[in-house]
């Protein structure tokens, strides 16, 4: 049986992407953290999984665990903390995974990376934002986590190309599903149960998190990704407006919202920076929101597609929005885990 090795298997992601996995009938070696309770997981004592406890900040047991891997699903990374912490969790942890992969001979990656790595600030209103956009050169100004994935990025491509491997790297868009419906391309919290509204005509880059589950399996499948990076997102996207419209029917208790328009609070941002970099010399420090390089790639109203994926792997995103919605917010076990008949077959190792 085809083992497929899945780093961050406990995130929220993660768990979609093992029951995806089971349900194709791989076995699934899921690294979890050393202190995590398995049983929260529903998958952890199905047959066909393996649960390996690892911190892959460190290198003991690394190699040991990739044995007999046929491939590696990277979804780790670290999105709290300050640069270091989120450093040592995505970069040393990349760093130390591929070490492993090298020692261990197992050569088919697919990593997992994000929107984050666009250059957000420069890419004009109203362009298309495909795999050809233009990445982030100076991050600085932008947060931690994308300057992580930047680096982490770099690191996956010299891996490519110094060992000959069959690597894929997805960016997948804003990943929604239970839990995770309220975001940050919708507006920000202002406290309990009140909510900075920003904007309502940008369409979202919206990629639902069973549909990104499922897009990764393909990719680990297809030999037309091994060289690419394809971004991940579902049909039809909503506009901001659409989206809270559709959001609030399913939300019993909505905060109270505070909307203020993309122009205005652009104006307003952009002014605060230019204040504090003319004559404060760049000291003054401001929330996410009033940093340009961090209010763009939230609210500017950009246009997307997902037509290279669809070709390149053959996939379509199984639910639309509506769906999506819908089964986010029922008391249906989304996790159930139905495997088929028939058991897949993997690119070789080699």
């Amino acid at each position: 049986m085809t083992v497929v090795f899945v780093t961050g298997a406990s995130g929220f992601l993660g768990q979609y992407l093992v029951v995806e996995l089971l349900r194709q009938n791989y076995q699934v070696r899921a690294v979890i953290r050393p202190a995590s309770s398995e049983k929260k997981f529903s998958w952890h004592n199905h047959p066909n999984v393996e649960l390996v406890r690892l911190d892959l900040r460190q290198k003991r047991g690394i190699t040991e665990a990739l044995q007999g891997v046929d491939a590696v699903i990277h979804l780790a990374a670290t999105k709290a903390g300050d640069f270091y912490t989120q450093f040592a969790g995505t970069v040393v942890a990349t760093e130390n995974l591929l070490e492993g992969m090298i020692q261990a001979g197992v050569k088919r990656l697919v990593a997992i990376s994000t929107f984050s790595v666009y250059d957000w600030l420069h890419i004009k209103s109203g362009q298309l934002v495909d795999e050809n956009a233009p990445l982030d050169k100076n991050p600085i100004y932008r947060d931690e986590y994308a300057q992580t994935k930047l680096i982490q990025e770099e690191l996956i491509r010299e891996f490519e190309k110094t060992q000959s491997a069959p690597v894929t790297i997805i960016r997948p868009g804003m990943i929604y599903g239970r839990d995770n419906l309220w975001h940050a391309h919708l507006g920000a919290e202002l406290g309990d149960n009140l909510w900075l509204k920003i904007g309502e005509n940008a369409t979202l880059p919206l990629s639902y998190v069973e549909n990104s589950a499922s897009a990764i399996v393909a990719a680990l499948n297809s030999q037309e990704s091994i060289g690419q990076t394809l971004n991940i997102l579902d049909d039809d996207l909503p506009t901001q407006k659409v989206y809270l419209e559709k959001l609030l029917l399913k939300t019993p208790q909505p905060p109270r919202m505070i909307p203020i328009s993309w122009p205005v609070m652009r104006t307003i941002v952009d002014l605060m920076w230019f204040y504090n970099q003319k004559f404060l010399k760049g000291q003054a420090k401001f929330p996410g929101i009033f940093v340009p390089a961090k209010l763009h790639p939230r609210f500017k109203p950009y246009r997307f597609t997902n037509r290279r994926a669809k070709e390149i792997l053959n996939w379509t995103p199984a639910y639309s929005l509506d769906v999506a919605l819908d089964r986010s917010c029922s008391d249906q076990d989304l996790l159930e885990i139905a495997p088929v008949a028939d058991q897949p077959t993997l690119l070789s190792k080699t």
